[in-house]
This record gives C-alpha cells, sequence and structure tokens, in this order.
C-alpha cells in the first residue's frame, strides 16, 4: 500500500474566500475525488487543530501501488482541485511512503 500526505500553509485571503472558506472548499473537493477516481483507496483532508503551526490543512490518502497515485496525480479531475489549492497556498510539503 501506497501512503501519500500533504500538508499546505494556505494564505489568509485568496480567490475570494477566507483561509477557513478554502479549507473546507479542498476538503469537499478533494474528498469528492473518491467517487470520481477509483484508484484511491481512501483520503481524507482536516484542518490542522494545533494553533500556530505552520500547515493549515492535511490529505491524508491511500492507493493499492505507485501506480495508482500516479494515476490519481494525473487525473484531470485531481490536476484542476490542484491548480487551485496552488493559488491558494504560501506553503505546500507531501511525502509518500509504501506500507
Amino acid at each position: 500500500m501506497v501512503k501519500h500526505i500533504v500538508m499546505w500553509k494556505l494564505k489568509d485571503f485568496a480567490e475570494g474566500k477566507s483561509k477557513a472558506e478554502n479549507i473546507r472548499f479542498i476538503k469537499s473537493e478533494l474528498e469528492n475525488l473518491v467517487n470520481i477516481i477509483p484508484q484511491i483507496k481512501y483520503l481524507e483532508v482536516g484542518e490542522n487543530i494545533i494553533p500556530n503551526e505552520i500547515y493549515d490543512a492535511v490529505l491524508y490518502s491511500e492507493f493499492d501501488s505507485p501506480e495508482n497515485l500516479e494515476i490519481y496525480k494525473n487525473h484531470p479531475d485531481h490536476k484542476k482541485i490542484a491548480a487551485y489549492i496552488a493559488k491558494i497556498r504560501e506553503g505546500r510539503i507531501a511525502g509518500d511512503y509504501i506500507t
């Protein structure tokens, strides 16, 4: 199994939305990908609850193989939300590992 984790530092206000609104929006959009991309085994997005931390939102997802992760990354619906996130973020860190 491949686990894919991404953390974002978001702008306070971007694309007409507050940080909180953007967290809710990307959570909804990313979690909906489970209904669109069958290679996603599990996916969730949450707001970081530790005050004053560097990252505001975290994505945790699981895939059966590195190939399925690549399908997810290259899917047009994923690319669409990834492009939106690129506009609203100040920073990003990601990691993938195999269990």
